[in-house]
């Protein structure tokens, strides 16, 4: 019987300096043991897991003592947060821990799908030199439009103008008299899809933006453009991206969330031979540091929780 599940990768260090004198289940491999899961978390007072463990149905009605569900992140769509508001179980995100990493992702993916010469690397080594190819675009000048104007979204935008980029978004949660409006031009999503060089995606998935993106969106995008979902998968509609990268109507994407994670036969069967394509394992948030810091602050927030 453990006081503590962790179902999910976590640092070490942090598990020891909050949790000392608790019993904790450390077990990165429980998310894919589900059986497992389900017995170990039968006893404990708080789960911490990342973005792949399903924190609801059959797992909340077996977590019959559970207090608190820390999250490794910040995204709650894998977590009932209904379910266990209805039973008093607190919910705690690492919010703000990892907006450095993923604003890092965000900008690092613009400039090598801009500049093009990331594909290269094959050919080369094949003995080609494709010079013509692989001559891309600066991004000084450029308009990254930003879909959701949030927190991450802010500091990819801070981290962008540094190279010159300008900068657009849409929000319309963001009330027109907020601050931050005063640093990038304010747009409606049709507007900024088609004026935009790089659309970057910053939103939660919910009914509203699943499939936000889809084949009318993207037709709506400026040709040539790049498009990066660094936020939640489901708001692309990825088999249109797919076509869209195909028919070269887009210059390149970058994906490092999907509907399906990992990615099924159908859905990689999908992305085979696409195009100016970067995808990533779900990791543009998890840095050496972020990671440190995202288990510090998460562990600090259950530890409070079960005091």
């Amino acid at each position: 019987m453990s006081d503590i599940v962790i179902s999910e990768f976590m640092d070490a260090a942090a598990i020891e300096r909050h949790f000392a004198g608790r019993t904790v289940l450390y077990d990165p491999k429980l998310v894919d043991q589900p059986e497992r899961l389900l017995a170990a978390v039968a006893d404990c007072r708080a789960l911490i897991v990342r973005n792949r463990t399903q924190v609801r149905g059959a797992l909340l009605a077996a977590a019959t003592r559970l207090q608190v569900v820390g999250r490794l992140g910040v995204g709650l769509d894998n977590i009932d947060v209904d379910a266990c508001a209805g039973r008093g179980i607190a919910v705690r995100p690492a919010t703000g821990a990892n907006d450095l990493a993923v604003a890092e992702y965000v900008v690092t993916a613009a400039l090598l799908l801009l500049r093009r010469a990331w594909f290269a690397s094959d050919r080369v080594i094949a003995g080609a030199w494709p010079r013509m190819d692989s001559i891309g675009r600066e991004a000084d000048g450029r308009r990254l439009g930003l879909v959701g104007y949030g927190a991450i979204a802010r500091l990819t935008a801070h981290k962008a103008r540094a190279l010159g980029l300008r900068i657009a978004a849409y929000d319309p949660y963001l009330p027109a008299d907020h601050a931050a409006w005063a640093h990038a031009e304010r747009l409606t999503l049709d507007a900024l899809l088609a004026s935009s060089d790089v659309v970057s995606l910053h939103t939660p998935l919910t009914p509203a933006t699943r499939r936000l993106i889809d084949a009318t969106a993207l037709s709506r995008m400026k040709p040539g453009a790049i498009l990066i979902n660094a936020a939640r998968g489901g708001i692309v509609d990825e088999a249109a991206l797919s076509d869209a990268l195909r028919g070269g109507r887009l210059a390149g994407a970058a994906l490092d969330v999907f509907e399906t994670e990992p990615l099924d036969a159908a859905a990689g069967g999908a992305f085979r031979g696409v195009p100016n394509l970067i995808l990533t394992p779900h990791i543009a948030g998890v840095t050496d540091e972020s990671n440190v810091r995202v288990s510090d602050v998460t562990a600090r927030a259950v530890s409070e929780a079960l005091r």
